[in-house]
């Protein structure tokens, strides 16, 4: 056995120890840990070798996928749960994490599916307090409060449940390995083993993760590249509604989103999602409405902008819902085509219901709602402005524009705003603008 030290942050492991890790520059984050040493010839010591075989030899059955019983995870998920599938679900400290699982665990066990649901953060009170309060009731729910990785795979191997839930993988620790719960080298080896045993025998495990204050799963990237599919719960603290976003999935799409709304008998499924990221009243100064893609759906999302006269010696450049940089392209753009002077303002963006989205589509529609602020005026009634800007101010198409326009149809919206270049036969409503100038015309 030898000793190592290991980066908290990035997972980085060296045989000396320094001040700052050599590889992501923290300080302070390199930790002791021990290693054995021959464990990669364990197999061949112990007579038993991995042989390969020809993959046109191996026989698979078809995929056959296990339905969660609520259609927006199921939509997140690809269509359902794969066999001896490992999935990390992270998000922020009381957003939903443990009611979804718990949720989930019911809907389950009243398919007559046999769950375990491993604690190793809250007592067996505890979890049956919330659960009389989610109205879980299922007599195919099995609970294991506990630390200890391998009193976790014990009674998983026993029990052979349909799914098993470990919340969350930093409370638990392995025994193979002497540093606390949630270092970098328990993760690994906690993560290592539950992928072990879940691919041998064939059983789905979800693994609750924390976060950083960055918003990513604590501990290395390497937890991540473990799982099979990674969850992250977004959305406002204090909003009923929360977003279940897939950033990874190797048995499905990562464009999905689950929308939930959070009541007093937990996370139900929004059913008109348009309803969460638009207002009743889209006539306001600094207000635009905007058509998104996320995978297989459309939404109507509300921009918001406020530009105010600024304070301080440097003006404030805030978003909410889009990147820090898409703001400062499309100010250095209405400053250059339009002459208008914005070194003097304070310009604040917010995508409403707390969604966050990289879609090209927006740019019209936040270019609307900037110019709507500076005039003091309403953009038209109800306006739905759909296109991608570019740096010279030319309004380019966008994809599956059809369907944007045909969803903003069902929602009785009469004003389409579209690149003037987009190929349209017959549609009704639809103003086609060529660059921000005619945009600028259009909305005055």
């Amino acid at each position: 056995m030898a000793s190592s030290f290991v980066c908290t942050d990035c997972g980085f492991e060296t045989s000396k120890w320094s001040g700052k890790c050599p590889s992501c520059g923290s300080w302070s984050t390199l930790k002791e840990s021990s290693r054995f040493i021959g464990k990669a010839s364990a197999n061949i010591v112990s007579g038993v070798i991995d042989k390969p075989e020809k993959l046109i030899d191996i026989s698979s059955d078809a995929e056959v996928r296990l339905k969660t019983g609520n259609s927006e995870l199921d939509l997140v998920l690809g269509g359902g749960i794969v066999s001896g599938m490992l999935i990390l679900i992270g998000g922020e400290p009381g957003i939903g994490k443990s009611t979804l699982m718990l949720q989930l665990a019911q809907w389950l066990g009243e398919k007559g599916k046999k769950i375990l649901y491993a604690s190793g953060e809250e007592s067996a009170a505890q979890i049956h307090m919330r659960s009389k309060r989610l109205k879980v009731t299922s007599e195919n729910i099995l609970l294991l409060c506990t630390n200890n990785t391998e009193s976790i795979l014990a009674a998983i191997e026993e029990e052979k449940p349909a799914l098993a839930i470990v919340d969350s993988i930093q409370s638990v620790a392995s025994s193979t390995s002497e540093s606390t719960a949630g270092s970098v080298s328990q993760l690994r080896e906690s993560t290592n083993l539950f992928m072990k045993l879940g691919k041998t025998l064939g059983i789905p495990i979800f693994m609750v993760g924390h976060v950083t204050k960055e918003g990513y799963v604590a501990g290395p990237k390497i937890l991540e590249h473990m799982v099979d599919t990674v969850l992250y719960f977004e959305g406002e603290m204090r909003s009923q509604y929360k977003i279940l976003r897939a950033v990874k999935n190797r048995f499905g799409s990562t464009n999905e989103i689950g929308l939930f709304e959070m009541t007093g008998q937990g996370l139900i499924p929004v059913k008109n999602p348009n309803s969460v990221f638009i207002s009743n009243e889209m006539s306001q100064i600094g207000t635009s409405a905007a058509c998104i893609i996320e995978g297989s759906r459309s939404f109507i999302v509300e921009v918001q902008c406020l530009a105010t006269s600024s304070n301080y010696g440097t003006p404030q450049r805030v978003v909410v819902g889009i990147e820090q940089k898409k703001l400062a392209i499309l100010l250095a753009i209405l400053e250059k085509n339009l002459s208008l002077y914005l070194r003097n303002n304070d310009v604040f963006i917010n995508l409403a219901g707390g969604i966050r989205t990289a879609d090209t589509s927006l740019d019209l529609a936040i270019l609307a709602a900037i110019i709507s602020s500076l005039k003091d005026s309403p953009l038209p009634e109800n306006s739905v402005f759909i296109g991608e800007v570019g740096l010279n101010g030319e309004v380019r198409p966008v994809s599956q524009l059809e369907s944007r326009i045909s969803e903003a149809h069902k929602l009785g919206y009469e004003n389409i705003f579209v690149s003037g270049f987009a190929r349209l036969k017959g549609k009704a409503n639809v103003h086609k603008i060529t660059d921000i100038k005619g945009l600028f015309q259009a909305i005055s």
